[in-house]
């Protein structure tokens, strides 16, 4: 797996860990976390609340919560191209939820840059 897929896999297990306790991110790192992947979910925690406000104005039904706020922060920086982001997180969705949710993922992101472009 590369670094960065294998940076935002790990991401999204501590977000959700996150998500579910309540626990600060800090102590839910398990070993040597890739800086990738501790930057990725500490800014995306940071920016949670936005993020979330974000994909609710493109979608009013999304359950891939963690997936989804990796991709927007992604689309808010330079980084990466958007097709990337967005091809990275219906990987996830596919692998760590429904072909349906892959589906779902895709749309929401998808009409997040169309929107941003417009």
């Amino acid at each position: 797996m590369s670094g960065r897929r294998a940076g935002r896999r790990t991401a999204l297990f501590v977000l959700y860990q996150w998500d579910v306790t309540g626990q600060p991110l800090a102590s839910l790192y398990e070993g040597e976390v890739d800086p990738f992947a501790r930057e990725t979910a500490e800014a995306v925690a940071a920016d949670a609340a936005e993020l979330d406000r974000r994909i609710t104005e493109a979608a009013e039904d999304w359950t891939e919560r963690n997936i989804l706020r990796i991709a927007l922060h992604e689309l808010d920086g330079d980084e990466v191209p958007a097709e990337v982001a967005i091809d990275e997180a219906v990987t996830l969705a596919k692998r760590y939820a429904t072909d349906d949710a892959a589906r779902l993922v895709n749309g929401i992101l998808g009409r997040i840059v169309r929107e941003r472009v417009t």
